[in-house]
């Protein structure tokens, strides 16, 4: 993931639907006036209210929320499905409000692909026509689609199945094929909304794993949608939690769960275990505090790197029973986790449980 550069960048976006929106949002601004009065003076229901966010090269970006919190009207503004009462939305820096029409559809077409909670699969085409199909929207040959469409069913680990219909599939399988559709115009982007939520948990769990693993390999920046923080914990770099049209906490798994922003947020966190977010760098200490503490760091001391969970951490310790070298993506030593250090990182987690 590339921290340095923004792909999506969301600024200031507000989503007022009513026919009188325009004057319902300057009100909201400058009068101040509540969602209530908003309904009931000018019959207007506000959707996104005043979100701004920037989604890195390469990065998973989950947006979670309940129902009604506005995550899923937020996502439909990246592509202009929906557009903003105000604000602006900017994909590698552009602003899309500023497209003309054929360049709007190329966004779509090209560096845009969509996955939906109900898969979206036409009944009447196989699975390798259903796939084919963005290709097909772009006057790509017969020969080319059905080359792409096979190799993209064997990444999503559907071969075999090309000819199938979609009722001959499980849900799962139907998902799957949902997702080869978006990535077989090979786009920049993937927005993904709810896509997992109408699946049964085992399943939905393993289709976590397997957007897990794909992801690392094709490294597209995602929008992700869910109502389930589990499931954005596990899935997503960082998180956005919505209520309410608002955005109110952007951070990491780890950041979320250890330091909610409200007692909202501390709500929905309360069931996660810090074992699943706490990495490696949050708990260590330095290797000048160690050394100022004990003597010289032993050589024979088990490395991890800086990202390992603390679940994982737990099980190495075990199995060795002695202190661990941290290190960074480069492969430098940054830090010691002893196992002192372990049992307050567990114990803080219980203590605040």
């Amino acid at each position: 993931m590339d921290s340095s550069s923004s792909a999506i960048k969301i600024e200031n976006v507000w989503k007022v639907f009513g026919n009188t929106s325009k004057d319902a949002l300057d009100a909201i601004q400058n009068q101040g006036i509540s969602k209530t009065e908003a309904l009931e003076e000018y019959n207007s229901v506000i959707g996104v209210s005043d979100v701004s966010f920037e989604v890195k090269q390469g990065e998973i970006f989950c947006v979670m929320g309940l129902s009604g919190s506005g995550k899923s009207t937020l996502v439909r503004h990246i592509n202009r499905l929906l557009e903003p009462t105000s604000g602006k939305i900017l994909i590698n820096g552009k602003d899309v409000m500023e497209l003309d029409r054929e360049n709007l559809q190329e966004l779509r077409n090209k560096k845009i692909g969509m996955v939906f909670q109900n898969f979206a699969l036409m009944p009447h085409r196989s699975v390798v026509d259903n796939i084919a199909m963005p290709l097909e929207i772009r006057g790509i040959s017969k020969n080319d689609r059905l080359d792409v469409a096979n190799k993209i069913l064997e990444i999503v680990e559907l071969q075999g199945w090309g000819n199938k219909f979609a009722h001959e599939l499980s849900g799962g399988m139907q998902q799957r094929v949902g997702l080869a559709r978006a990535l077989a115009a090979d786009p920049e982007f993937l927005l993904m909304d709810e896509p997992f939520s109408a699946l049964d948990p085992l399943i939905r769990r393993q289709l976590q794993s397997e957007f897990i693993k794909l992801s690392k390999k094709m490294k597209k920046t995602t929008v992700f949608i869910t109502h389930d923080l589990d499931e954005a914990v596990r899935v997503g770099h960082r998180i956005a939690i919505m209520r309410d049209g608002k955005v109110i906490q952007i951070g990491t798994p780890e950041q979320i769960v250890i330091s909610p922003a409200d007692e909202y947020v501390a709500d929905f966190v309360k069931g996660i275990s810090r074992l699943k977010v706490v990495q490696a760098k949050s708990i260590m200490q330095t290797i000048e505090e160690y050394e100022s503490r004990n003597s010289k760091l032993p050589d024979d001391l088990q490395s991890v790197g800086e990202n390992e969970l603390l679940s994982k951490l737990i099980e190495i310790s075990k199995s060795n029973q002695k202190s661990l070298i941290v290190k960074d993506n480069n492969k430098k030593s940054i830090g010691v986790i002893t196992q002192s250090d372990l049992l307050k990182a567990v114990v803080e987690g219980s203590d605040g449980e």
